[in-house]
């Protein structure tokens, strides 16, 4: 039997009980939701068909998408989504060309709730982010185009 140094050892051990102790004490209503089919959707309409429904948008000047013209470096592309549209559910963010396009969604409980978000994604080249925004039981969209230098996914 090798000597393992103190460290890993403790690093190891503190990983796995920190991970049977989730697993245990949280409840499986408090994990997150696993929308297989959308994130292996490989086009826009498709991943907003699985993720939401129906691929059906009306383009909306409701919604305001703050992104970087030139991101230099795609693997962290800051983005900021915000709306005045009435009773947001959700914000779902996707990237046109990456291998992935669903990127994230944003679920709010609350209809008193100001619908904005923050958050840095992953580019892998040029293309449109797209904001899909669900109120009132109706999608609406906005895209904005960033160049990417540098792509984030592997490129």
């Amino acid at each position: 039997m090798t000597n393992l140094p103190r460290r890993s050892f403790l690093k190891g051990t503190l990983a796995t009980g920190a991970a049977a102790v989730a697993a245990t004490v949280l409840p499986f209503s408090a994990m997150a939701d696993w929308p297989k089919a959308a994130f292996e959707a490989k086009t826009v309409e498709d991943a907003i068909m699985a993720l939401l429904g129906s691929p059906d948008t009306v383009v909306s000047t409701a919604i305001t998408i703050e992104v970087p013209e030139i991101a230099e470096n795609g693997a962290v592309v800051p983005v900021k989504v915000s709306s005045t549209l009435p009773k947001v559910e959700s914000i779902t963010l996707i990237s046109e060309k990456n291998p992935v396009p669903l990127v994230a969604q944003f679920k709010f409980e609350s209809d008193a709730v100001q619908p904005f978000i923050a958050t840095r994604i992953k580019m892998s080249e040029t293309s449109n982010v797209v904001a899909v925004l669900k109120s009132e039981g109706k999608l609406y969209v906005a895209r904005k185009e960033v160049k990417v230098t540098i792509g984030g996914c592997g490129g």
